[in-house]
Formats: structure tokens, C-alpha cells, sequence
């Protein structure tokens, strides 16, 4: 069975993303925090290490939201992604 997605919903779509990117983004920048203050003390890279993940989460979010808008437009005129999907009959997936 072949499935088109028309339409995301720009605002939902861009709040997910930018949570999935900003906790995605928490462990390689504690990674670097970490070895940038073992190799030289630096208010910078506190700094760094404070204000990117919100700068990142901003981003995201923008980006998100004009990219769903653009997709919903896009989609209404030549249609939306398409992929193949089967109905496995289950219905007892819990998704929490």
C-alpha cells in the first residue's frame, strides 16, 4: 500500500526538532567542554558550552518551521513524500 504524507503540521514538527536536536547535541558538547577546560581554563568555552545547545534549539526550531511550510506547499501542489507501508494487524504498541 502506497502512503503520501501531504501535509506536517509546521509548529509541532518544529518543536520536536528542536528538542530532538538539542538533546542530541548535550553529549558531544559535554564531551568538548570537558577536554576544552582540561587543556586550558577559559571563561569562553563556558560561555560556549552554556549558550550553543539554546542557539541550536533556536535554530532548529526556525529552520523546522519554514522547512514544514515549504513541504505543506510544495505537497499540496505535486504531492508529499511517498513510501510503502503494510498493516501488521497489531495494535497493542505502546509508544510511552
Amino acid at each position: 500500500m502506497k502512503t503520501q504524507i501531504l501535509r506536517f503540521s509546521p509548529l509541532q514538527s518544529a518543536k520536536v526538532m528542536a528538542v530532538l536536536s538539542f538533546m542530541m547535541l548535550i553529549p558531544p558538547l559535554a564531551l568538548f567542554a570537558l577536554a576544552a577546560l582540561l587543556v586550558r581554563r577559559d571563561a569562553g568555552v563556558v560561555i560556549m558550552v552554556v549558550l550553543l545547545p539554546f542557539l541550536y534549539l533556536v535554530l532548529g526550531f526556525v529552520l523546522t518551521l519554514i522547512g514544514a511550510w515549504v513541504y505543506n506547499l510544495v505537497a499540496a501542489r505535486i504531492g508529499g513524500f511517498e513510501f510503502g507501508a503494510v498493516d501488521t494487524g497489531r495494535h497493542d504498541i505502546d509508544v510511552h
